[in-house]
């Protein structure tokens, strides 16, 4: 509950997927056609492209759902997307914000 408030504070709407329950492990597997841009590991291997590991869950299902939709602009992302079922993107989302990412300063 805390993570809807968080995200509607910011502006954030939360649409139908957001209520699917996720599953990481399921998403792990949806996402091997990610992970030559954005990396198994969440780790972006082009310049082009963000690093999703630990990126918050809510953000990523609005994303995800925004390039579907075509409300959200990217040749590559509105293609892989379009296909995507809700369950789909609840479980990718879900894969990439579990992913623990550890922050040293410079």
């Amino acid at each position: 509950m805390r993570v809807a408030v968080a995200l509607a504070a910011f502006g954030i709407a939360l649409g139908p997927a957001f209520t699917v329950a996720a599953d990481a492990q399921t998403g792990r597997d949806k996402v091997i056609v990610c992970q030559a841009c954005h990396g198994m590991d969440g780790l972006s291997k082009t310049p082009e492209a963000p690093n999703l590991a630990g990126q918050v869950e809510g953000y990523l299902v609005k994303t995800l759902n925004d390039y579907r939709s075509g409300a959200r602009k990217n040749e590559s992302m509105n293609i892989v997307a379009k296909d995507l079922s809700d369950e789909d993107i609840a479980n990718a989302a879900a894969y990439y914000a579990a992913i623990q990412v550890d922050v040293s300063p410079p």
